[in-house]
């Protein structure tokens, strides 16, 4: 087990890397989009490739940010229901989702995005757009991002299998603190509970 959690680190140290990747490809977007708008305004005058790199480097933040938010456990969640399961019940919530939804999921989407990828790099497509961009940088974002999602996964699945058999303390690397108007809301949930008629004291 100890090499595997070894793993997980490994995968969870690439994750973060890339996480930092994508806060620049967050901010070229911005920078090019504004510029793009500027130019467009002052001297009645656009350019494909700018309007392309900017929806190439907004399906790079999404493609390749999935598993940065899979490690740092900002995804999705029924907050109302996890919140009242213990730890030990939400492991493993998270361990049949991994092997029963996320895994397959991402492996059949790499599977049909690798052919789609490949087609368009040995024909070299291009944008039908005058002056747009090749086109297989964008489609070779799918498999990556899923195979990056799908490692990331893997990761989790250690580390939630790793706190069942009481090697970790937690199941997370990354817990989000509560901040004050959050902690504040469910402390009066709390007390208004127990001023509730048969709410236990």
């Amino acid at each position: 087990m100890s090499a595997l959690l070894k793993l997980s680190s490994a995968i969870d140290w690439i994750s973060e890397r890339i996480g930092k990747l994508i806060m620049w490809l967050v901010l070229g977007s911005v920078l090019i989009s504004a510029g793009n708008a500027i130019v467009r305004k002052t001297f009645d005058t656009s350019s494909n490739a700018l309007l392309e790199i900017q929806w190439y480097l907004f399906a790079g933040v999404f493609m390749l940010g999935a598993g940065y938010v899979l490690l740092r456990n900002a995804h999705v969640r029924i907050d109302f229901i996890s919140a009242r399961l213990s730890r030990r019940t939400n492991a493993i919530i998270d361990i049949i989702g991994i092997v029963a939804i996320l895994a397959p999921f991402c492996l059949i989407m790499i599977d049909l995005s690798w052919p789609v990828f490949m087609n368009a790099y040995q024909s070299g497509e291009m944008s039908q757009n005058a002056g747009g961009l090749v086109r297989w940088p964008v489609y070779l974002l799918m498999p990556v991002g899923f195979a990056l999602l799908v490692l990331q996964g893997l990761s989790e699945l250690v580390k939630r299998i790793a706190f069942l058999l009481g090697l970790r303390d937690q199941p997370f690397s990354h817990v989000e603190e509560k901040n004050e108007a959050e902690a504040l809301a469910e402390e009066l949930a709390r007390e208004v509970e127990q001023k509730q008629p048969g709410a236990k004291q």
